[in-house]
């Protein structure tokens, strides 16, 4: 079964009522017509115990280290490393020895957005950080892209280059990729951390736009169709014109950032540069027009229901687009995960770093993880 992605910058549970939101606040889309002109606006202390002792704090927390003081991943332009999967090369980082742990980043996110979580965490576990297809300095497939690809990217990863279980962290996109990955092949992985994880929740309205879609007549499809493809082409690539320009990327990170002390020329940068590609603006196309006009019908219920490994939530309950509502509905759906709420934004794990760290670290060494090698 083919399915859509929710970007970064098209959460699943974002307020209709917000300037340059791209979906209803109940979770679905909205109608075509309605979404493109969105995108032309877009331009007391509780805790909770794991089973195995590990106490977590449920109370947002604010971050007041040095991140001056901190490790970073130095930004390398020709990357660190590559694996070939399906003919196209794969951009990964690794450090560190131990439990292995696979960093999955955000929608038009690379490794580099993990730059003070990689060399942190690798002090203690074996980290690897891999550029999905189509981001980063990883090859701009020209494909039909599918949270199918990316959950099969990540899995293959596991089994081939790293050979062992792994825990899988995901921020975003990322997070609903992880997931994913988990709920399909339960066996290479030993847990799973999402951060702000993007994604929808079970929706009658969009269960009725999958139906309409498959129901197509002939005339919608090859008369009407070619002609919205055209409107759609368009549109789309004038906003990835518009998405890919440094002072509009610093726009909208410093609109999820609560601290934006992080949001500098090195993010700016990491984002900027995959853009350049010559393939980027055709990748954009396919990437908006599955995620805008191709609705699927996997949900967060559907992976959650599947879902058999621990689970933790790392949330920065300010963040505008999937805020602590959202972290809320996903432990009631899965009432065992371990959850970490924070005073940030949409990409705590760069905004707040060391709370983030500390919470990974107490969460992986808390597990009892199995470190037999995949066969």
């Amino acid at each position: 079964m083919e399915v859509s992605l929710y970007p970064t910058f098209l959460p699943s549970n974002a307020c209709c009522n917000r300037p340059g939101s791209l979906v209803n606040c109940c979770g679905s889309l909205p109608g075509r017509k309605d979404l493109l002109r969105r995108i032309s606006v877009w331009t007391g202390v509780k805790e909770k115990v794991w089973a195995g002792g590990f106490k977590m704090m449920s109370t947002p927390s604010v971050w007041t280290g040095n991140k001056s003081g901190m490790q970073k991943l130095p930004f390398k332009s020709d990357g660190y490393n590559f694996w070939t999967w399906r003919g196209y090369k794969i951009h990964y980082v690794v450090q560190g020895e131990g439990l292995p742990v696979l960093l999955i980043h955000g929608f038009g996110a690379s490794v580099f957005h993990w730059r003070y979580n990689v060399p942190e965490l690798a002090k203690n576990f074996r980290v690897f950080a891999m550029d999905l297809l189509g981001f980063g300095l990883t090859e701009k497939a020209l494909i039909d892209y599918s949270a199918n690809v990316w959950r099969d990217q990540v899995a293959d990863f596991v089994k081939e280059v790293i050979k062992d279980r792994a825990i899988l962290v995901g921020n975003s996109v990322g997070g609903f990729t992880v997931l994913f990955t988990a709920a399909s092949y339960p066996d290479l992985v030993s847990g799973v951390a999402l951060l702000n994880a993007s994604g929808k929740f079970d929706n009658p309205v969009d269960m009725e736009r999958v139906q309409q879609v498959k129901e197509e007549t002939v005339f919608q499809r090859f008369i009407l169709g070619p002609l919205k493809d055209w409107v759609q082409r368009q549109t789309i690539m004038l906003t990835f014109w518009q998405a890919k320009q440094p002072a509009r990327i610093q726009s909208v990170l410093n609109n999820v950032y609560v601290d934006k002390t992080n949001v500098d020329n090195y993010l700016v940068n990491s984002i900027v540069q995959p853009t350049l590609d010559a393939n980027a603006g055709e990748v954009y196309y396919r990437l908006m027009r599955q995620i805008i006009f191709q609705p699927s019908d996997l949900t967060l219920n559907k992976l959650l229901a599947k879902l058999s490994c621990p689970l933790l939530l790392v949330w920065g309950d300010l963040d505008p687009w999937m805020g602590s509502e959202k972290a809320d509905k996903i432990n009631h759906l899965y009432p065992g995960a371990s959850v970490v709420r924070l005073q940030a934004g949409h990409c705590p794990h760069d905004e707040v770093p060391d709370l983030v760290n500390d919470a990974l670290s107490s969460w992986i060494s808390s597990l009892q993880s199995v470190s037999a090698t995949v066969a």
